[in-house]
């Protein structure tokens, strides 16, 4: 599927996750899915990060999932995701200043032990974990809602590591899915 032809809104798997974010309060043509934001802007050229956020995100619109790299050495114990009560704070950067906002109460936060890493499920990672030059534990999240195939995810999966043992490699790897119903 050529995005250049078809309605960014109108592409199976971002009309999905339009609907989840309607299903847990958000206004998605305010508050877009990470692959959504990343597609309306491919045309121009991704937004330049750094390598391991650069290839993850072309990684994303090539394979029409969202995607989202956590650098596991900041973390305070596993990740989880949870709905949000409404008085979980989240650091993150506003014209260059750390500023404090709350989730929204019942919109899935990923988190730690130390707080939010990343508000409504997929759309806005904090900077706390964020991948930088200098990480070397990534922890790569792979988002899919139906008509998204488990076989689509592990293929995007696969490309990923593929792409970055071609840059290294000592690149070890390891990954599994969890479904729904876990």
């Amino acid at each position: 599927m050529q995005l250049s032809k078809s309605l960014v809104t109108e592409l199976p798997h971002i009309a999905a996750w339009r609907e989840a974010y309607k299903a847990f309060g958000a206004k998605p043509q305010k508050t877009r899915n990470s692959l959504e934001a990343l597609t309306r802007r491919a045309e121009g050229g991704l937004p330049r990060v750094n390598r391991l956020t650069d290839i993850y995100n072309a990684i994303s619109v090539k394979h029409q999932i969202p995607l989202g790299g956590e650098d596991i050495d900041k973390y305070n114990g596993s990740p989880f995701l949870v709905r949000a009560t409404g008085q979980e704070p989240f650091q993150t950067f506003s014209s260059g200043e750390f500023q404090t906002e709350f989730a929204a109460p019942g919109e899935p936060i990923w988190c730690d032990n130390a707080g939010i890493t990343c508000r409504r499920w997929n759309w806005r990672q904090g900077p706390r974990t964020a991948l930088t030059d200098v990480t070397t534990r990534v922890l790569f999240i792979l988002d899919a809602l139906e008509p998204l195939s488990d076989d689509a995810l592990l293929a995007a999966a696969d490309e990923l590591v593929l792409t970055l043992k071609s840059l290294s490699p000592k690149v070890q790897s390891s990954y599994r899915i969890i479904a729904a119903s876990t």
